[in-house]
């Protein structure tokens, strides 16, 4: 059984598809002994250090628009959509709150603190505070005030923290990276429905193409997601490149964004398929590298 440091990205709804690659790690008979995880991935990784990560599964099968409105609880505040409480208190209804260092693995989460413009690690203390600061998505979540610090996503300075896990003699660095987009995939598909629209018969779909601009898809909101997308996967590439992980799963998706979270058997399905087409990739350049078996 070879031993693992686990690294997990941001990347919203898509790194449910951290789920399949720890499914699949584990029926390929590989042990997790350390994990380091930032925003959706310092989220997974906590559960599954807690030992729930099954429990967190099912429940995500529960999960469709209407439950995600239900556990949205909206703010009116100028800086914030979302307080994002009532999330982390369904969570914690089948995954108690504990101490990170009581954790059988060692854990840790990264989040930024706004006003210092910095990394901010978390490798103790309650999971679900570190869970809740690593998770805050700028302008969308409430940042979480603590020692003097405003904390938002991790995912701002380091979506994929594989310098921060901690590592045993003999382990594999192993690194999960959602935080990529298909862009020019993604491109055409948005074009390929566009034109859909356009062509339709529905007299109310013809109403809207009379109202509706034809560029409506591309404006500021898109521009700026874009843009700080574009940042976040170019420091995730810089940390692949500056760590040089034994295995490096890289998922860039074009269908599933990162709110998709009532698609979550999908994106754990592209999870197992993913992390099983890396590892066959590194055993095979193991194979040529050492081609005897030593006894």
């Amino acid at each position: 059984m070879k031993d693992v440091a686990l690294v997990l990205s941001s990347g919203g709804a898509k790194g449910l598809a951290h789920i399949g690659a720890i499914e699949e790690l584990e029926e390929q008979g590989y042990r997790i002994t350390s994990i380091a995880g930032c925003s959706i991935g310092a989220l997974i990784g906590g559960v599954y250090a807690a030992g729930k990560l099954k429990e967190f599964r099912e429940w995500m099968k529960t999960i469709n628009r209407k439950k995600m409105l239900e556990l949205t609880d909206f703010s009116l505040s100028l800086n914030h959509i979302v307080k994002g409480s009532r999330i982390i208190e369904a969570i914690m209804e089948f995954v108690p709150d504990v101490l990170i260092e009581d954790l059988e693995i060692p854990y840790c989460a990264v989040a930024t603190d706004l006003k210092a413009g910095r990394e901010v690690v978390f490798s103790k203390g309650s999971l679900f505070d570190a869970i809740r600061a690593s998770i805050s998505i700028p302008s969308f979540y409430e940042p979480v005030h603590r020692n003097g610090m405003i904390l938002i996503d991790g995912g701002v300075t380091n979506p994929i923290p594989m310098n921060r896990v901690v590592r045993h003699k003999g382990d594999i660095l192993i690194g999960i990276d959602v935080s990529g987009q298909d862009y020019e995939k993604q491109w055409a598909i948005q074009h390929e429905l566009a034109e859909k629209r356009k062509r339709s018969k529905s007299l109310s779909q013809q109403i809207l193409n009379k109202l509706i601009p034809d560029n409506l898809d591309f404006n500021y909101y898109t521009m700026l997601s874009r843009v700080s997308s574009l940042m976040i996967r170019q420091n995730s590439i810089l940390m692949a490149q500056l760590t040089k992980p034994d295995v490096h799963v890289d998922i860039q998706m074009s269908r599933y964004g990162i709110f998709d979270y009532d698609k979550s058997e999908k994106l754990i399905a592209i999870g197992h398929h993913k992390t099983q087409q890396a590892l066959s990739k590194y055993h095979e350049a193991k194979k040529k590298k050492f081609p005897f078996k030593l006894f």
